[in-house]
């Protein structure tokens, strides 16, 4: 089977929670593998892996060892099976690449806090706490991404402190370091060159220390220069939590990058039920911004992840509002990903571990399939739906996930990455609505945010309707468009 260039729809897999295939209560690769034909039906065209290496944490992002895979979640004839036949299925794999920083653990740190003269001491960034007091560099101000304070940390034997932004236990890499550089192009070219089609790449922004972010454009750049000469389709997307003018320079090396702001805005006006941040016009301008960088930037689109409040708590597990976030999504220009669970419903707030709750396959005890290495404190069969429920009931938040992105892929304009995205004159908040243009086709776009009907007036509006996600939506006139409450029509000639 072809596997398209880019995926077009794509699905975020935390594998500790996905899938357990042989009754240890960890979710694992084959668990995955097993799952790749519901993936397959959902219509998923890609699915990143959270970290699969050996690590000592329960989420992986700290790594011990780049070239092996978690013993928990299986071993490396497992993840080239995997591989193997989700290719065939279609569906490319994308791992998360964790070259910020490792674990402690890691044999390069700990030959590297040995001292000064070992030969691994400028893999990491050493200074003496007097170098950061003169450099002004000990403490920082708390960012979405991270809300480490004070990034410099003692280890034993040690007068210098190492830098670790995102917890002491987390080291970051020096990439000024020449062998440092040449080590993470190896890892990468190792996992491509067993077929791997892409990286997720954690923390991009923070490749280099706040201060010196300039040099992360221009080692992107390299980075991806390394991977084409073993996969010149290579896939790289990018984590830079920021504004729209300062992730524009990652786009210079990375193909795509996350829009975190457009995340939080879907989340704002679904629950509010009014467009208070002119969604259309900020997206459009955000995607200018994107284009004088580069022209074929792929906007990575998304309603929650992994760090995240799930968007089922945000909407207060609302049926209605989860499918007005889901209309959004899969109408809006770009690359959406899906958080597993998210065509479920599935709940989860703050600490991290319940954002990251087992998949809910069945009912309790019968689901023999669900991770069990925690106990869930939002999503369980009596507050969320398992998949076994909603699979025959034609108006499951499933069933309408499964809708939107078939009718996503079967349409080349709301498709695509590329084209115009334009509002359409509106002075009603409770509507969104916008044109979609790819070529010398044209597409209007009407979401109804809210719980009453709203009409719609323009003159020229086309006149057949290619989705419509209520039957009670309907033309009055020819100008005129009644939208049912929480409702999206897509019009076309």
């Amino acid at each position: 089977m072809k596997i398209l260039t880019h995926p077009r729809i794509c699905y975020e897999i935390f594998v500790r929670s996905f899938c357990d295939s042989n009754g240890d209560g960890i979710g694992d690769l084959n668990g995955i593998r097993s799952k790749l034909p519901y993936l397959q039906e959902l219509g998923v065209e890609a699915i990143w892996l959270t970290p699969i290496q050996p690590s000592p944490s329960y989420h992986k992002y700290d790594v011990v060892d780049y070239y092996g895979i978690e013993p928990e979640y299986g071993t490396l004839d497992d993840f080239k099976q995997l591989l193997s036949e989700a290719h065939a299925r279609g569906i490319k794999i994308i791992l998360d690449l964790v070259i910020n920083h490792t674990s402690v653990r890691h044999p390069w740190f700990v030959e590297s806090a040995k001292g000064k003269a070992s030969p691994y001491r400028n893999y990491y960034n050493w200074k003496s706490p007097d170098e950061i007091e003169a450099l002004g560099i000990a403490t920082r101000e708390a960012t979405p991404d991270t809300w480490e304070r004070k990034p410099w940390h003692s280890a034993v034997g040690n007068t210098e402190k190492y830098y670790g932004l995102f917890w002491k236990g987390m080291p970051d890499l020096n990439c000024d370091h020449p062998p440092v550089r040449q080590a993470i192009y190896a890892i990468g070219k190792y996992w491509l060159k067993m077929g791997v089609d892409g990286f997720r790449l954690d923390a991009a922004r923070h490749i280099y220390p706040e201060w010196e972010e300039y040099k992360n454009y221009d080692f992107w750049v390299e980075f991806r220069t390394e991977m084409q000469k073993v996969n010149p389709q290579v896939y790289l997307v990018g984590e830079v939590w920021n504004a729209a003018d300062k992730i524009a320079p990652y786009f210079r090396g990375l193909t795509a990058n996350f829009n975190f702001d457009l995340s939080l805005a879907l989340q704002k006006i679904t629950a509010e039920e009014r467009d208070t941040v002119h969604l259309v016009v900020t997206l459009a301008k955000n995607r200018q911004v994107f284009a004088q960088t580069n022209p074929r930037f792929i906007d990575a689109t998304m309603l929650t992840n992994h760090d995240q409040t799930r968007i089922g708590s945000v909407l207060h597990g609302k049926l209605t509002h989860l499918k007005v976030a889901a209309n959004l999504l899969f109408t809006l220009p770009g690359q959406p990903y899906v958080y597993y669970g998210e065509e479920l419903g599935m709940l989860g707030q703050k600490p991290d571990e319940f954002i990251r709750e087992p998949f809910l396959w069945g009912y309790r005890q019968h689901d023999r399939e669900r991770a069990r290495w925690m106990k869930p404190k939002y999503s369980k069969s009596v507050t969320v739906a398992p998949l076994a429920a909603q699979l025959n009931e034609a108006d499951s938040l499933y069933n309408h996930y499964k809708r939107l992105i078939h009718f996503r892929k079967s349409n080349a304009v709301i498709g695509s990455f590329y084209g115009q995205i334009e509002p359409l004159p509106n002075r009603n908040p409770r509507l969104v609505v916008f044109k979609r243009r790819l070529a010398d086709q044209e597409v209007w776009v009407l979401h109804n945010l809210s719980s009453t009907t709203v009409t719609y007036t323009a003159p020229f509006m086309p006149t057949e309707v290619l989705l419509s996600t209520e039957p009670a939506s309907c033309f009055e006139k020819v100008d005129v468009f009644s939208l049912a409450p929480f409702s999206c029509v897509v019009l076309g000639e």
